[in-house]
């Protein structure tokens, strides 16, 4: 391990009191056991697959059995991807009451916090300030804590809000370890404690928050720092740099030291972690502005300024928790047990607050970020989840055994910063490192740094990091270490998920595919577990398939399924409950409920029939050199009301998104499929080869009763668009008369 002055001596736990421990889950066994049950299962569904195919006595019939083959291809192919999940889970406990046992707290390494913002308008600045003070009050060595902020958006209203908060930290932070406070955010630790047994300090502090609040909202809703709002020559000068030329896509590099740990003191006379805003420079012929450039810059700059060996990264709402977080994570990397294994992040899980009850839009995403982390863990660790997560700075450039070589000597993890330089020739250095053409000709973003070539550059991150040979732990302590907002809208949730499938997809078909490079360069298993994420966007086929060919042909009085009778018919059943259950099982021992279970599977049906297909349909009309439409529309209902319709757990569609189209077909194709299927039960007709199409037209209608509801139910301004319906109307008839031809000739 890299060695650093301001930084990080390993200690030994052997002799010791315990810093962590693990072991694996209970149900391991059942769920290996299952597994090799269900692949039988497989076997016997795929040969009879092939059967079909091969008596298949039109063309008709045979693209039928195709379709269905390929889709249950899908299926079978997420299902042993989700196995590998399964197969060695375990789960850990820490012990940060025994680290200072082990390391004296003079010894904690030196801790880089790095936050992004990129927009004061989409990413309200108070937001992030409340983010950047929860962790600048972390209870940790001040000497040794320094905060980054990221703005990618060069905005003069954010910088002016942590010029706001670097005054207000002056008395937040004595505050914070005078009472012992955990919400160290002041707007949550507000909104949480009791306001009839405020003392009169905390009264004061809570009218310093609002008055620090009220200057930075007024100033982002003007638009412009105004004079009065600039009260020193010094922050003049700052704000000098916002000519008329300077714009959000077009501007040099800014870096400002807003607070110095060898300067500014706090109100009691303890220094101030550091603070330092960056923007990296941006011009309209750079190439890359995705989040990964931003962290990669701030990787440089903070590199000339700190470089501490330990470095968190944090999304600007994700903000902190629990003020001991940081001794949770040195509990991995204190223990020389655990180095010799190339330990390279530990990654806490994303937690969400403003999700009701039943998690109506399955927000709480309680597989990707602590059901799969498990499994990942028993294997060589978690995926990087893009915030919550502490590196190791080393792990940056490259493998545990490849030679460091940055452009510049003080960009090397081992380069010895004791503190915080204002000199102009460092600073200097700082501006160009920052530049937007510094990354031309150089390895960062493809072998160092975070990584370039996906939407989801944190997940193709961590990818990169495990297959280059370093571990990760996934540590998740009862109390929250960081809690995020959740979107409340269901065009707002399909639009994020739509971004990450088609950055998923990119990792998916690119040359270093989890499916073909992962399992070499990892291990099988492993390879496996992140194609379940890469591959997600697949579920579309499946889902599409059985939503609409069964009802079609159930309308036509054809049978594609076996029926009732059959053995068949049993081992459909088995595949399908198995699964269900399955997964049931897995939702309900991780601490979820039954109502967010069937929420979370209902979101799953309707990610595959809009953010899914769509992400699917737009990644490969752009690999064929197609233009796509952007679908990303902003809901214009009230926020009041929205809010309250979320509460009571009623779906919002609101807007005219063609997100929505695909989903309202379904809901239509399958109430009249199943009407139909009624009725010839009705009309004493043989509906035996029918059964199982019926059930899943019923099971789907019922997964889509939201969307009947907003169709023809409701008044609000969350309903479903009237534009929106009319066009899936006419689509479905014509999707109807379409297969009627073809299933009658």
């Amino acid at each position: 391990m890299e060695r650093n002055q301001r930084g990080f001596s390993a200690t030994t736990t052997h002799g010791g009191p315990p810093l962590h421990t693990v072991e694996p889950l209970a149900r391991t066994m059942f769920n290996r056991l299952f597994a090799v049950v269900y692949t039988c299962g497989l076997i016997v569904h795929f040969s009879h697959h092939a059967q079909n195919l091969f008596q298949s006595r039109s063309i008709l019939s045979f693209s039928i059995h195709v379709s269905l083959l390929l889709s249950d291809l899908v299926l079978a192919f997420m299902w042993a991807t989700t196995q590998a999940l399964r197969m060695c889970p375990v789960q850990r406990r820490q012990f940060p009451e025994n680290l200072e046992k082990v390391v004296r707290r003079s010894e904690f390494p030196a801790l880089d916090v790095f936050i992004c913002t990129a927009d004061p308008y989409k990413e309200p600045p108070i937001t992030v300030v409340n983010t950047a003070l929860s962790v600048l009050a972390y209870d940790y060595p001040t000497d040794k804590l320094s905060v980054f902020v990221s703005d990618d958006g060069g905005s003069a209203l954010t910088l002016f809000a942590f010029l706001e908060a670097a005054k207000f930290g002056r008395y937040w932070l004595p505050f914070c370890r005078k009472n012992d406070v955990m919400e160290r955010s002041p707007e949550e630790h507000f909104m949480a404690s009791d306001h009839d047994h405020w003392s009169s300090e905390t009264r004061e502090i809570k009218t310093m928050y609002e008055i620090m609040k009220t200057r930075v909202e007024f100033v982002v809703q003007s638009g412009k720092v105004g004079d009065q709002y600039i009260s020193s020559d010094e922050e003049r000068q700052i704000f000098e740099k916002w000519t008329d030329g300077f714009t959000d896509q077009d501007h040099p590099a800014v870096v400002q030291i807003l607070l110095d740990n060898g300067k500014d003191l706090d109100i009691t006379g303890h220094s101030m972690p550091n603070l330092i805003y960056v923007s990296r420079e941006k011009s309209m012929t750079s190439h890359h502005h995705f989040k990964g450039g931003a962290l990669n810059a701030l990787l440089r700059v903070s590199a000339l300024l700190s470089n501490a060996p330990i470095v968190l990264t944090l999304d600007c709402d994700m903000y902190s928790n629990n003020p001991r977080t940081p001794h949770q994570m040195l509990c991995y990397f204190s223990d020389t047990t655990i180095i010799p294994y190339h330990l390279g992040y530990v990654q806490f899980p994303q937690r969400f607050k403003g999700i009701n009850k039943s998690d109506t839009y399955s927000c709480e995403y309680k597989r990707m970020f602590h059901i799969n982390p498990m499994g990942l863990d028993g294997l060589r660790g978690p995926d990087y989840f893009g915030s919550g997560t502490f590196f190791l700075r080393r792990t940056f450039f490259g493998g545990p055994s490849t030679p460091i070589s940055p452009e510049i000597p003080e960009l090397r993890p081992a380069h010895i910063v004791n503190k915080l330089s204002k000199s102009q020739e460092i600073l200097a250095l700082a501006h160009f490192v920052a530049g937007c053409n510094y990354e031309n000709n150089t390895n960062w973003g493809s072998k160092i740094g975070f990584r370039y070539g996906s939407l989801v550059e944190d997940y193709n991150t961590g990818f990169m990091l495990h297959c280059e040979g370093w571990k990760s732990i996934f540590c998740n302590p009862d109390r929250a270490a960081f809690y995020g907002y959740a979107p409340i809208s269901l065009v707002d949730t399909l639009n994020q998920s739509k971004r990450w499938d088609i950055g998923l997809l990119e990792v998916a078909f690119s040359k270093y595919s989890t499916i073909t490079y992962g399992v070499r360069a990892i291990n099988p298993l492993m390879g496996l577990a992140y194609s379940h994420y890469a591959f997600s966007p697949t579920w579309s086929i499946p889902i599409t398939t059985y939503a609409f060919l069964p009802q079609l042909a159930l309308l036509n009085q054809v049978s594609i399924l076996p029926k009732g009778s059959e053995s068949w018919f049993l081992l459909y059943v088995f595949l399908g409950v198995g699964a269900y259950g399955q997964d049931f099982l897995d939702f309900v021992l991780a601490g979820g409920t039954v109502d967010r279970w069937w929420n979370d599977q209902r979101m799953w049906m309707i990610k595959g029939l809009s953010s899914q297909l769509f992400g699917f349909i737009e990644f490969l009309a752009k690999h064929i050199g197609i233009s796509t439409i952007s679908f990303n529309v902003t809901s214009k209902v009230v926020d009041g009301e929205q809010r309250r319709r979320y509460d009571q757990g009623i779906f919002e569609f609101g807007v005219a998104s063609p997100i929505f189209i695909p989903l309202v077909m379904t809901s239509m194709i399958n109430f009249v499929s199943f009407v139909r299927g009624v009725f010839g039960i009705l009309g004493w007709k043989d509906m035996e080869g029918l059964v199982m199409q019926m059930f899943i037209s019923a099971f789907v209608m019922v997964n889509c009763w939201p969307v009947y509801e907003a169709m023809v139910m409701r008044i609000d301004k969350g309903k479903m668009s009237g534009k929106v319906v009319v066009i899936a109307a006419i689509l479905t008839f014509a999707l109807y008369e379409s297969a009627s031809l073809i299933l009658n000739k």
